[in-house]
């Protein structure tokens, strides 16, 4: 294990480990090979010098055929990890996703398989603008047959992505933005991290705190501030939005006895939606308060940073919730 690595350096671990190990592995995207930068962030880059551009090829701009490409090579045996730059492009190339790489295993009785990873990035935090930092995942959540990844560490990235390039089905790898360069625990070689199981980050017994992505380190350092007052808060980090870990998820919430949900996805009919529903359906009875869903506010993300700051679910905002939510002294 490597003492630390950011998520950049984790996820190029992965994909050259992957490919080290696997001749039938493929990179593709905008920008990916060295002669362009290896990728916008770095995140491919050494990959086309060592594998060569035949095994990591930089595309034209075009998110359809970039995943028609990806699509197809899997087709013939090949193993795609293709990048879609940035999350809100992925809308470009919906009809590759939702009707294709999705469904092909359904439409052919389990004949074909789609092994493509699809790697995107996203993240308010940058003053992007709307068009650039949208949190899909709900979206892709709802199509069966797609597999939806949100890693909040390097080395979960690491294990995930070896994870999703060894899955028959197309797999959405969600690459936070602002937790990109964050240093964190280094990966361990070779060690995949199972989709749909989510991680209890720290155990707790008076609130669970149910989150994944980038938010889950902030709310890790607030769980050990509140600690001092003595409220305990069980923070499990989802890791993988599709599948759900309802399991654990219903474990943890059974134990406390309170829940809340936090992403900075849209709050409205975002994943904390189907999470919340699932926890009445179980454990309406074993609650001491309704469950509390805290996620970014229903606009395009604002370009102004003050503005866009306040779009996302705060700190405060989560603090407030636990203390609303944590059993009363006697």
């Amino acid at each position: 294990m490597s003492a630390t690595m950011t998520m950049v350096e984790a996820i190029n671990l992965a994909l050259h480990d992957s490919m080290e190990s696997d001749e039938t592995i493929l990179v593709l995207g905008e920008d990916v090979a060295d002669t362009e930068g290896g990728g916008v962030v770095g995140i491919t880059k050494g990959l086309s010098t060592r594998f060569g551009v035949e095994r990591v090829r930089s595309t034209p701009i075009s998110e359809q055929a970039i995943i028609g490409a990806a699509i197809g090579a899997s087709l013939i045996g090949f193993k795609p990890v293709a990048e879609i730059m940035l999350m809100n492009f992925t809308t470009v190339a919906s009809d590759m996703i939702v009707n294709h790489a999705a469904k092909l295993r359904f439409m052919s009785g389990g004949q074909t398989s789609v092994p493509i990873v699809i790697r995107t990035m996203t993240g308010a935090g940058f003053g992007n603008g709307g068009q650039h930092s949208d949190y899909l995942e709900a979206w892709f959540a709802h199509i069966a047959g797609l597999k939806v990844v949100l890693p909040s560490n390097p080395a979960d990235a690491y294990g995930l992505m070896l994870s999703c390039i060894d899955d028959p089905d197309p797999c959405i790898f969600v690459e936070t933005l602002p937790a990109l360069f964050t240093p964190g625990p280094g990966a361990d070689r070779g060690k995949k991290i199972p989709i749909g199981k989510a991680k209890i980050v720290r155990e707790g017994r008076d609130v669970s705190i149910i989150a994944y992505g980038r938010i889950v380190q902030a709310i890790a350092g607030l769980a050990d501030k509140l600690s001092g007052e003595g409220l305990s808060i069980e923070l499990l980090d989802l890791r993988t939005v599709s599948p759900l870990d309802m399991d654990g998820i219903l474990a943890s919430v059974d134990k406390t006895g309170a829940a809340i949900v936090v992403h900075e996805a849209v709050k409205k009919f975002g994943p904390g939606a189907e999470i919340c529903s699932a926890i009445y359906e179980a454990l309406f009875d074993r609650l001491r308060a309704p469950v509390i869903r805290l996620g970014a506010r229903y606009a395009p993300v604002p370009f102004s940073q003050p503005l866009e700051t306040a779009s996302l679910p705060s700190l405060d905002e989560v603090e407030a919730a636990v203390r609303r939510l944590a059993p009363k002294p006697n």
